[in-house]
């Protein structure tokens, strides 16, 4: 084997490793969040059991809206509607309904619509070219003026948002009924 061929072969089991590692850390965040709703009706996934406003169902559609868009960045970059700053307050108002249980949702239709953006996720990670692709950030008061992120970067904001809302979803559910999920 040459040295060329050994550092191929070494760069792509690495990317590959890499990838399925960033997978398999995903896959046990969504795992804790979806745990959170088992056994439970529509009408107890949209309670609020806490002083927040945040129910179940209403985190898993947060994390689900979070993770499609996140991916859209990582394939398009920003758009035009990620400008946070240029928000209205109907902007504002229809991202609240993200974190609800509006009438006519189902828990089982939450979680089948975020079983589809995480295939699709998966998807992604699996054929991406490069993970270093960048984008620049979308104009918002929490992100650094002018900053990039990787595709590798991005995919660690979706692995740490999900596993941030599995911890809230943790709290919520032992609020309603006194089960754990995590612990």
């Amino acid at each position: 084997m040459t040295e060329t061929t050994h550092t191929t072969a070494t760069a792509t089991a690495t990317a590959t490793d890499e990838r399925a590692d960033l997978l398999e850390a995903l896959a046990k965040q969504r795992y804790f969040l979806r745990f959170t709703t088992r056994d439970l009706t529509d009408e107890q996934a949209g309670q609020r059991t806490t002083a927040s406003e945040l129910c179940l169902g209403g985190l898993i559609k947060h994390v689900t809206s979070a993770e499609r868009n996140w991916v859209d960045f990582i394939l398009n970059g920003p758009s035009p509607t990620d400008d946070f700053t240029a928000m209205t307050e109907a902007d504002y108002a229809r991202r609240a309904d993200e974190f609800r249980m509006l009438p006519g949702e189902t828990l089982e239709g939450v979680l089948a619509e975020y079983e589809e953006v995480a295939r699709r996720t998966d998807e992604l990670v699996a054929a991406l070219p490069d993970l270093n692709a960048a984008h620049p950030l979308p104009k918002a008061p929490w992100f650094e003026a002018d900053a990039r992120w990787s595709a590798r970067r991005t995919l660690l904001h979706i692995i740490a948002e999900t596993a941030q809302h599995a911890g809230h979803a943790d709290i919520i559910r032992e609020s309603l009924d006194g089960a754990k999920s995590m612990g």
